[in-house]
C-alpha cells in the first residue's frame, strides 16, 4: 500500500516503524523539524518536512495515489483539517487519531476511521490489568461490548464440558461466544463439540463485557472484588 502518515510523534513514530517493516511504500509529513530529521535517519522512507495542513504538502506527498492518510498529530484541528483535504483530493482511506471523545462525531461525519485517544486507551488497559487481573487481553467493540482473553482454571464450572454441554447447562448469557481456543500454543476454532480444558486460553465475546458473571464461568470468582 501507499501511505500518508502525518505526524512523527509517539504514534506517528510507531505506525511508521509498523508500516515499513511491513514493506508499504510510506510518505511522512512532519512539522516539527526535530522530528522530521530523525524520522528520516530511522526509518526507510520519505520524510517531508512540511505542514499537513496545506494542500500542496499532501499534493507533494502523492495523494494521488495513496490508498490511505493516517493524521497522528497530537492536535484534533489539525487532524480534522489533515483529513478534510484528504477527503477532498479523494484519498479512499481515511484514519486519524481522535484525543477529545467530544470530536468524534466531527471525524465520522467527514467518514474518517477514527481512534480513540490513545493515552486514555493504555490508562483503561493498564487499570483493566490491575482490577482484573485475570483478563490477559481485551478490546472494546461498541459502549459495552467486549473481546477478551481469559485462562481456564482447572475446576472452573466449565472445564471438562463440550460449549454445547455448557449452554446447555445455562452457563452462557446470551450474546456471549467462545471465538478461539489457544491449547498448547495450538489455536482451535471451537464448535459445538469442542471441550473446554484447565489450562487453555479462550477468546471470548460478550455484548455485556466481561463482568463477573462471565469470568466466574472459567473459575476466576477473585474478580468479584
Amino acid at each position: 500500500m501507499y501511505l500518508i502518515i502525518v505526524g512523527a510523534g509517539d504514534i506517528g513514530s510507531q505506525l511508521i516503524g509498523i508500516a515499513t517493516q511491513d514493506n508499504n511504500d510510506v510518505v511522512v509529513i512532519e512539522k516539527d523539524a526535530e522530528r522530521a530529521e530523525r524520522a528520516s535517519v530511522e526509518f526507510d522512507c520519505l520524510v517531508l518536512h512540511n505542514d499537513a495542513t496545506i494542500l500542496d504538502t499532501l499534493e507533494e506527498a502523492g495523494a494521488n495515489r495513496a490508498d490511505a492518510l493516517i493524521s497522528t498529530t497530537d492536535q484534533d484541528a489539525t487532524n480534522i483539517m489533515v483529513c478534510l483535504l484528504g477527503q477532498e483530493l479523494e484519498i479512499p482511506s481515511l484514519v486519524s487519531v481522535v484525543h477529545n471523545t467530544e470530536h468524534m462525531s466531527i471525524f465520522r461525519q467527514l467518514g474518517v476511521n477514527v481512534i480513540e485517544n490513545p493515552q486514555r486507551l493504555i490508562a483503561n488497559y493498564l487499570y483493566r490489568a490491575v482490577k482484573r487481573p485475570s483478563i490477559k487481553d481485551y478490546m472494546k467493540v461498541g459502549k459495552t461490548a467486549e473481546v477478551f482473553e481469559i485462562t481456564v482454571d482447572s475446576y472452573a464450572p466449565i472445564a471438562g464440558l463440550t460449549l454445547s454441554e455448557a449452554a446447555d447447562d445455562g452457563l452462557f448469557d446470551e450474546g456471549m461466544l467462545v471465538v478461539a481456543i489457544d491449547r498448547e500454543n495450538e489455536v482451535i476454532t471451537p464448535r459445538g463439540n469442542t471441550k473446554i480444558e484447565g489450562g487453555d486460553v479462550v477468546t471470548v465475546f460478550s455484548e455485556n463485557g466481561a463482568t463477573p458473571k462471565v469470568t466466574d464461568i472459567f473459575g476466576h470468582y477473585e474478580d468479584h472484588g
